[in-house]
C-alpha cells in the first residue's frame, strides 16, 4: 500500500512536533546533521535583533497642553498675578506669576503646577490634595461583632 506524499509529510510533521523538532525544521535546519559545528558551552552566540521597537515611559510630570497653559494664565491674570495676554507657553513670566499666586494663597511657592494650586485657581478637582482615597466600606464591616463575653454553651 502506498501513502500519498501529502499524508506522509503531515505525519512526519506531527511526529516531529511530538519530538520537539519543530523549531529546527521551521528554521530550515531540518533533522539532518548541519555543516556548522554547534556552539561550545559557555560561548557567546550571535542572535538577530528584534525589529520590534519598545517605548519607554518617561517618569515625572508631563507638560500641560498649550490650551491648558492658556487657561492657567487666564486664571492667574484674573487673580492679578499674571500681566499680559495668555500665550499658551510656560515661560518665565508664567513661572513668576505662579510663584506670586502660590505665595499669596499660602501654598509652596515653587512656580510648578500641583493639585492644590490648580484647585485654588478654580481649575482643579474639589478633592485633589485634601486627603488620600479611602477604601470602600463593605456592609459586613458595618455589622456589630458579637461580644466576647457571650459564649455558646454546648
Amino acid at each position: 500500500m502506498r501513502v500519498p506524499k501529502a499524508t506522509h509529510l503531515a505525519l512526519t510533521l506531527l511526529v516531529a512536533a511530538g519530538m520537539g523538532v519543530t523549531g529546527a525544521v521551521a528554521k530550515g535546519q531540518g533533522t539532518h546533521a548541519s555543516k556548522s559545528p554547534s556552539p561550545k558551552p559557555g560561548s557567546k552566540t550571535h542572535h538577530a535583533k528584534s525589529t520590534k521597537k519598545t517605548t519607554r515611559q518617561v517618569r515625572g510630570q508631563k507638560a500641560p497642553a498649550p490650551e491648558r497653559i492658556s487657561e492657567i494664565q487666564a486664571a492667574l491674570a484674573k487673580d492679578g498675578s499674571f500681566d499680559g495676554k495668555p500665550s499658551g507657553k510656560w515661560d518665565a513670566s508664567t513661572v513668576d506669576a505662579m510663584k506670586k499666586f502660590q505665595e499669596a494663597h499660602g501654598l509652596n511657592p515653587s512656580g510648578k503646577l500641583d493639585a492644590k494650586t490648580l484647585q485654588k485657581l478654580g481649575l482643579g478637582s474639589q478633592t485633589a490634595g485634601l486627603a488620600p482615597p479611602m477604601p470602600p466600606v463593605s456592609s459586613s464591616s458595618l455589622a456589630p461583632s458579637p461580644s466576647p463575653a457571650i459564649r455558646r454553651q454546648k
